[in-house]
């Protein structure tokens, strides 16, 4: 599955950032504005007249970026329809086909087969689906656009450099945001973080597995991954306690957790400080979420794809299945429109009006569950918005 929202760069690029070209109006003028960007960076301008010649904008690009209503789907849903058995069985034999790989990673760069397994199944189902944008043509297009060119625009320099150095050819394709490869890393994060894992001189993110764990291994690194130190474990909650704490905001040691009747699913729970995470309310799934799962936000910015991608990761490394407990209905699109709408309307930041339960969202949900005096788990349900 390749990325539906775009991951924070999180890098530090002084010499390729952009002068902010003009977004929108002609596409040659925007072209020569960014072949200028590309000179004040320093890039050769071979590479860059090789790279800009014959881009053009991908209608196809801007209606992914429109429409990314996977995101709208519940935890268990999305979980559910992005784990298989099949995918479980290829994890584990990939895992042992490059365990050499595996190891390097995690020698070098602290991140557990897991992890990479889970965003390479996710990402392009073990490399078998890459996408077939092409990646030229998504880079201009979205830093033509006039939605988020800031972030964009950058990435067309990344592109011209990794361009130079042989590794973007003008019709490499990946995902439709401009990601390459088996896991799906943008090119400022390949020019900043892509590791040559087979040793033939160029990052290769479409054919190496090398080059492609290895660099997904760093750029986690680069984020805060922590060696050693867990990221997510199921637990059962009580049937009653201050539901209120039940968010990312929250940190409070393991031992708080558990003298509040927080316990292990199974075995015992890793010591630390972390989060409770109840996905669909104090009557379903629920999990102690430590600080290395924060920094896969840098991967992506979707709670239930990131939790799904964590908890895959147990899986692969022999979690047993969650229990889905019994989850309280939850809403639907219109339904949270409608939610939100209300929320906004008293006050509550929300972000965008799309329908899909982010971060803003929850903390609104959890806030009117509060002064309503309904059990503050954060999860939105049609007696909430009733109550609204």
């Amino acid at each position: 599955m390749k990325h539906l929202i775009l991951p924070l760069l999180g890098l530090a690029l002084a010499p390729l950032a952009a002068q902010a070209a003009p977004c929108g109006g002609p596409l040659p003028a925007f072209l020569e504005a960014i072949a200028d960007d590309a000179a004040a960076a320093g890039l050769d301008p071979k590479a860059t007249a090789s790279f800009l010649r014959g881009a053009g904008i991908d209608e196809k690009v801007l209606k992914a970026d429109r429409s990314q209503g996977v995101f709208r789907m519940n935890f268990i849903d999305f979980s559910r329809r992005l784990i298989s058995q099949n995918r479980l069985d290829t994890g584990r034999a990939l895992a042992q086909k490059h365990v050499a790989i595996f190891d390097r990673a995690a020698a070098q760069y602290g991140v557990p087969r897991g992890i990479l397994l889970a965003f390479w199944a996710f990402e392009t189902d073990f490399g078998q689906v890459q996408g077939d944008f092409n990646t030229r043509n998504a880079l201009v297009t979205l830093g033509h656009d006039c939605r988020r060119p800031e972030l964009f625009q950058p990435q067309i320099l990344a592109g011209i450099a990794l361009h130079a150095k042989g590794d973007l050819p003008t019709n490499t394709t990946g995902a439709w945001a401009g990601e390459i490869g088996m896991v799906q890393m943008l090119p400022a994060d390949i020019l900043a973080r892509g590791v040559d894992g087979d040793g033939d001189g160029h990052v290769t993110l479409k054919t190496s597995v090398a080059d492609a764990l290895m660099s997904g291994a760093q750029l986690l690194q680069h984020h805060g991954w922590q060696a050693n130190a867990p990221w997510l474990v199921e637990v059962t909650v009580p049937r009653q306690m201050d539901w209120s704490l039940s968010n990312l905001e929250t940190w409070l040691s393991v031992d708080d957790w558990q003298a509040m009747g927080v316990a292990p699913r199974s075995d015992s729970l890793p010591g630390g400080e972390a989060s409770l995470v109840l996905p669909q309310g104090r009557n379903g799934p629920a999990f102690l979420a430590y600080r290395n799962f924060q920094t896969l936000f840098d991967w992506n910015q979707s709670f239930t794809y990131v939790l799904t991608a964590a908890y895959f990761a147990t899986r692969l490394e022999g979690a047993k299945t969650y229990d889905a407990g019994n989850a309280d209905p939850g809403l639907e699109a219109a339904q949270m429109i409608a939610l939100q709408e209300k929320l906004a309307a008293r006050g509550h930041d929300v972000g965008k009006i799309d329908g899909i339960l982010g971060a803003g969202t929850r903390a609104a949900v959890q806030a009117e569950q509060k002064r309503l005096g309904l059990p503050a788990d954060g999860w939105p349900t049609p007696d909430l918005l009733n109550a609204l």
